[in-house]
């Protein structure tokens, strides 16, 4: 790649015992040697070491981050990590401290050396790495599309023989690599892998975070003496050893370097100071003590060094031979630096402090230097980033350049390397309105990337200056953006509604996209939305004027219908609702507006009781999203598909949907309420699973501002009561659900909960009232779904002849859609109605269908009541179970589902985001549990049903 082919890093590849590794010259130096005494007091840490590489000999993957201080050894243990692995392949990289950020410049270092196995990875993989690396065009690859092309890279690599890679200094990776190799760390299961990291520390909040951690402390006092002693060779004073053990706290490189700055008659029995510093900050004054010592030439080529992120020995000493300066002027730097066939510092305190202690003039003239000697064609990136570094004052030329280097960042995924040129840019402006535009884009690319706080600074700096309205707009959205994207629900609706209404005048298509991204905020709000609440929100995109697109864009009609059913009621909205539903089930719909909008569409046909359409859309969502690998999205679109698929009864697909969230949160580090999961554990009327996950999402729900969160809660709480028939505990979450106004979605949905309830305890007025709520949202759609629960919920308060018909009516029309799980309910309340009226014979008819249909989709709750109700006719209910597959694990059931679909491993894989070898690990694993040997049997006899 040109620009990408970049990073502030070196790179290694070695590989076996039996060929040899790659030879670097080296000038004789502090580095070139090491000596025992590098691990003194690390056969802990050594040993740790050695147990993961036994374990990815034997055909296991391992991740471990090795974390410490600066000087603490970590680079030591990943050498002796190297040396041990001499049968493994070892590639490896080290972070350099630079202000660069060029996308997957990391990963493309690192798996240079695999890339001739690029074309065995399945096609979507192999376009997003190339795409990434530059290699190739094509949009913008997302970066966990990137990791898993990378998991199976070095799932194929390590076929030959066990892969180890290496990574020192990794808190100095650009965030697109450290993001794609910390989820590639998170998905190695059984590819004989290991992935070991180095970094001094993180918090929960990094992309490390969750992985095993080594802690590499200080050395215990024996060891630090005895270390000391081989640094110290005259006299050593003993209260000036106790002195140096205390400051060093048993930091090897402390122990080396404090000492040297102490002239021995201090150290024979001098006074030294306890200083207030950091131990790394005073290690680094150390060094930037012995640079004043050497020559201006010398130092002007550490700088060069410093600056120049790549270790490029031929950049290096061009930029050098531009500035006068001579090779002579190395050879004062020996113990600093090592110029082999990669320039490397001794230390990494080392490149700071000499980057640190030079004045900016002296920085700006290094840059300049290396742009000069740094090829605009196959490098422009870098030679951007020179230039940038360079700048003095206001510069158009510059900016722009940066501007087109952001574009390109983004073409492969790098919104963080965008972010961060934009901004630059953005500062080299010198046109007031020009600079607002290109803070804004950076806000926008920060935003994108997660930076929600960086991207509210830069929004604060841009408004601070003089914005034109289209622009004032734009800040309004991004900021109302971020609130929503960062999850402060009840904060974002206001935000994007003033948004929206400014933008009426400057754009109206991006007015009435916002509106729409306001009406879909209020409705996650709920009643933490405020005044900007759904109603608002509707009422404001139902004045608009008409589209300017004509016909109507597919969002201009999902727009219009949603507003349409707050303000005016479902019966008005219906064929508006209908024509958005038809839109995004056909084929004109783009993927971009698919992926953007299709959650809103799916919410027009839920509003219509369309299972078949609310169904295709979810589908369509879930589909889009894994092609196109927007992982950020696809949790939230298979949880909505998990509803569905627990609505119909379906509970072995919703629970492979819940392992595929489960598997997508886990690789990006991503929350998402339980939605699924507590859902499917309250219809089994599983309390020891289901109530756990149900108090937790509220209380976050009420944390967060996430209203429809605490009403899906309090929705699938009132199922789980209705199915133990504890009414009053049912009758009171099913208020709590239904709150919501207007009645919509999850609040409508509890409404036919709460009339059971209300109608079992005999409150008949809040019955009443409720059937008159459910009644105008169920009629609107004209579906066999929506007016079978409303005949099944009049019939619980109907007169006896009425009653009969109304149960019948709801049986019909239930039987003819797909959601089972209503129409056992149906069987259940009809059969309890006709014992109550002494029709006994009737009602172990219905009776004994209701607890059959139960048992077999594993509703015990629901089943247990259909039998104590059998009972209560003299009957007993036949015990029967659900069949099982073995002892199969969740994620072993998962795969042996989706081998029975006909999926192949490779796509298996992409769907999982694990490796073809970790699913063909996991199929034999199935193939033993169950007694079979082919995929073909996983699709017969009791196998059917996983």
């Amino acid at each position: 790649m040109s620009g990408a082919l970049s990073g502030d890093m070196m790179f290694t590849d070695r590989v076996g015992a039996d060929e040899p590794a790659k030879s670097r010259p080296r000038r004789p130096g502090a580095q070139a040697q090491r000596t025992h005494s590098d691990l003194l007091g690390r056969q802990a840490e050594c040993a740790e070491l050695n147990r993961l590489l036994e374990a990815v000999r034997a055909g296991e993957s391992r991740s471990l981050v090795v974390r410490g201080e600066a000087g603490v050894g970590k680079s030591t243990l990943l050498e002796h990590l190297t040396k041990a692995a001499s049968d493994c392949r070892v590639v490896g990289i080290a972070g350099v401290q630079s202000e660069m950020e060029l996308a997957f410049a990391a990963v493309h270092q690192l798996c240079a050396p695999l890339l001739d196995r690029l074309d065995s990875l399945p096609e979507p993989q192999r376009d997003a790495l190339g795409t990434a690396f530059g290699l190739r065009a094509g949009p913008a690859p997302d970066p966990f599309l990137v990791g898993l092309a990378l998991l199976n890279l070095f799932a194929a690599a390590a076929e030959e023989r066990p892969l180890v890679c290496v990574i020192d200094d990794a808190q100095w990776l650009d965030r697109a690599s450290a993001q794609v190799l910390a989820f590639v760390a998170r998905r190695l299961y059984a590819e004989s892998v290991a992935c070991v990291f180095a970094v001094r520390d993180f918090s929960e909040e990094d992309e490390l975070s969750g992985l095993p951690v080594l802690d590499v402390t200080g050395l215990r006092d024996d060891d630090a003496r005895a270390l000391l002693s081989t640094v110290i060779l005259g006299p050593l004073d003993e209260q000036v050893r106790d002195q140096i053990l205390t400051e060093a706290r048993g930091n090897p490189l402390a122990l080396r370097e404090l000492p040297r700055d102490l002239p021995s008659i201090k150290l024979a029995g001098g006074f030294v100071a306890s200083a207030a510093r950091t131990l790394s900050g005073r290690i680094e004054e150390r060094f930037q003590r012995q640079l004043k010592r050497l020559p201006a030439p010398t130092r002007q080529l550490l700088l060069l060094a410093a600056a120049e992120p790549l270790g490029d020995p031929v950049l290096l000493w061009r930029a050098a031979d531009l500035l006068g300066v001579g090779i002579a002027a190395a050879d004062a730097a020996e113990d600093m630096i090592d110029f082999g066939d990669r320039v490397r510092f001794r230390h990494p305190l080392v490149r700071s402090a000499v980057y640190r202690s030079a004045s900016l003039t002296e920085r700006q003239e290094a840059h300049r230097a290396l742009a000069e000697v740094t090829d605009p064609k196959s490098d422009p990136d870098r030679r951007a980033w020179h230039r940038a570094q360079a700048a003095v004052g206001l510069d158009e030329d510059v900016a722009v350049e940066l501007e087109e280097l952001a574009s390109r960042a983004q073409a492969r995924g790098g919104l963080v390397a965008a972010a961060a040129f934009l901004e630059r840019s953005a500062q080299l402006t010198g046109t007031r309105e020009l600079r607002a535009e290109r803070t804004l884009a950076a806000a926008q690319a920060n935003l994108q990337s997660g930076a929600f706080d960086h991207a509210l600074r830069l929004l604060a700096a841009a408004e601070a200056g003089t914005l034109t309205e289209m622009q004032r707009a734009r800040a309004d959205l991004l900021r109302g953006q971020v609130v929503f994207a960062s999850g402060a629900g009840s904060d974002a609706p206001p935000l994007l509604l003033k948004a929206a209404e400014r933008l009426e005048s400057v754009d109206l298509d991006l007015a009435r996209e916002t509106y729409m991204s306001a009406w879909m905020a209020a409705l996650f709000a709920g009643r933490y939305a405020g005044a900007s609440d759904l109603v608002e929100v509707s009422r404001a995109a139902g004045a608009l004027p008409p589209p300017t697109a004509q016909p109507p864009r597919p969002i201009d009609l999902a727009l219009d219908g949603l507003a349409l059913l707050v303000t005016a009621g479902p019966a008005a909205a219906a064929p508006a609702l209908r024509r958005a539903a038809n839109v995004f089930t056909g084929t004109g719909v783009t993927i971009e507006d698919g992926l953007r909008w299709g959650w809103h569409a799916q919410a027009a046909a839920s509003a219509l009781w369309d299972d078949d359409a609310w169904r295709a859309l979810l589908v369509r969502q879930v589909k889009l999203a894994r092609e196109a690998g927007a992982l950020d999205q696809l949790p939230i679109d298979l949880g909505a598909l998990g509803t569905s698929s627990v609505w119909r009864g379906n509970f072995a697909e919703a629970a492979s949907l819940i392992a595929e969230a489960d598997a997508v949160c886990e690789a990006t580090g991503s929350q998402v309420a339980p939605y699924t999961a507590m859902l499917l554990a309250s219809f089994r009327g599983n309390e020891e699973q289901a109530l756990p996950l149900i108090e937790t999402t509220i209380a976050e729900a009420e944390a967060g501002g996430q209203g429809i969160a605490m009403s899906y809660a309090h929705w699938v709480a009132a199922i789980l009561h209705n199915g133990h028939g504890r009414y009053n505990e049912a009758l009171a979450a099913a208020r709590r659900a239904s709150e919501e106004t207007p009645g919509l979605f999850v609040s409508m949905w509890a409404l036919p909960e709460l009339i059971e309830a209300a109608s079992r305890r005999e409150n008949t007025q809040l019955a009443e009232e409720t059937l008159a709520r459910l009644a105008p949202i169920t009629s609107a759609g004209g579906t066999d779904f929506g007016l079978g629960i409303e005949a099944r919920s009049r019939a619980l308060l109907s007169e006896p002849d009425t009653a009969d018909d109304l149960y019948r009516e709801a049986i019909g029309r239930l039987g003819r859609t797909h959601l089972r799980p209503e129409l056992a309910r149906a069987h259940l309340l009809y059969g309890e109605w006709l014992r109550r009226e002494r029709r006994r014979s009737e009602a172990r008819e219905q009776l004994r269908t209701a607890h059959e249909m139960f048992t077999a989709m594993g509703m015990e709750a629901f089943a247990d009541r259909a039998a104590r109700e059998l009972r209560a006719t003299g009957e007993k209910a036949r015990k029967r179970t659900v069949e099982t597959t073995g002892q199969l694990t969740p994620q072993e059931t998962q795969i042996a589902r989706l081998v029975r679909d006909g999926l192949t491993n490779k796509e298996i894989a992409g769907r999982l985001y694990l490796s073809t070898r970790t699913i063909e690990y996991h199929l034999s694993k199935v193939f033993a549990k169950l007694g079979i040997t082919s995929r073909n049997q996983l699709g017969r006899g009791a196998f059917l049903h996983l």
